[in-house]
């Protein structure tokens, strides 16, 4: 480190560049995170101050001398759920692949007022763009964010208002419930997502869609929250029923805490029920008897997210695609077979 009079030389402050430039320290902040809110002139004046002082937080120095600060925000509602967590782990590697860093801030709850604040600390942070997942109860107007900052969403209420990437809920739902149906079950029983969630909606209403395209009324639908214990819990309810045979599960974990319910309570599956969950998550194909599920590709719909969003970085606008679609692929087990003869 350089010295002075035999002593370390300080490190060069916000003050320090505030004073030399003649500005506020909050006006030197701005100008290092790239907000808009700053004239041309003050701009130059702060990024020459910088320079001579050897000042660069926040690699505000790369960012002010060639528009990016090689950082994607990333925010998402608990990212220790199943699909959020492989979505981030695709996000990272295709990020990583094109030498960007990942910023992450995770939602506890869906309360609007708590994503606001998350969107919020990012966006002021050194981010060239943001990719929302899973923003359940957020919408356009109470998720306020920068004009011009590039945006890609998934799984939300956002979908339409910003670029897009969605897995193929509704064939994957009617993939599901046209397989029960085609074993020869009468109906086909729904556990679902918690209600202020946008996918759990999704594959509701495509549920009922396919039943009711095939005459069939949709039967009384269970409410969990994606935990394998809700499952469980809902499953004592399904095995007291004895017309139920078929059961479509809005999740993967949904669907196993039904299976140990139904098992521990004598309902043989596939014997007795059929379940078909959702997700495609490693551990289905380990489950006993393993479970037929729709997959979603959520590596790929991670690598999408960043892909388009650094079509819109690059190009300065938003791309023509607004709305991309990954397939999803219904991958048959053990669990599901015709239903026994009454």
């Amino acid at each position: 480190m350089p010295t002075t009079a035999g002593r370390p030389r300080r490190a060069p402050s916000i003050e320090d560049v505030a004073r030399l430039a003649g500005v506020s320290a909050q006006t030197v902040s701005r100008v290092s995170t790239g907000a808009a809110r700053v004239s041309g002139d003050t701009r130059a004046r702060v990024i020459a101050a910088m320079d001579q002082l050897g000042y660069s937080p926040n690699h505000a120095a790369r960012a002010l001398r060639n528009g990016a600060f090689g950082t994607i925000g990333l925010l998402a509602h608990r990212f220790e759920r199943t699909g959020e967590a492989l979505t981030t782990e695709g996000v990272i590697e295709a990020a990583q692949a094109q030498d960007y860093a990942v910023t992450v801030v995770g939602v506890r709850h869906a309360d609007p007022n708590e994503w606001e604040s998350a969107a919020h600390l990012l966006t002021h942070q050194a981010i060239d763009g943001l990719i929302i997942i899973r923003a359940e109860e957020a919408t356009p107007e109470s998720l306020a964010l920068p004009a011009g900052l590039a945006v890609v969403v998934s799984d939300s209420r956002l979908v339409g208002h910003y670029p897009a990437v969605v897995a193929d809920q509704v064939q994957g739902t009617f993939d599901a419930v046209g397989h029960l149906l085609g074993l020869g079950h009468r109906t086909v029983h729904h556990v679902a997502g918690p209600a202020d969630s946008e996918p759990a909606n999704v594959r509701v209403a495509s549920w009922q869609r396919c039943l009711e395209g095939a005459g069939i009324a949709p039967p009384r639908l269970w409410r969990g929250d994606w935990t394998a214990r809700s499952g469980y819990e809902l499953g004592h309810q399904v095995a007291a029923d004895d017309s139920v045979t078929a059961v479509y599960c809005a999740n993967d974990e949904m669907a196993l805490g039904l299976m140990r319910a139904l098992h521990e309570l004598g309902r043989r599956v596939p014997d007795d029920v059929s379940v078909v969950g959702f997700d495609g998550i490693a551990l289905s194909e380990y489950a006993y008897p393993p479970l037929t599920t729709v997959k979603q590709d959520f590596h790929t719909i991670g690598h999408e997210l960043v892909r388009i969003l650094l079509e819109q970085l690059r190009s300065q606008q938003r791309p023509v695609q607004d709305r991309l679609v990954v397939p999803t692929e219904l991958i048959v087990r053990g669990t599901t077979a015709p239903p026994r003869p009454r």
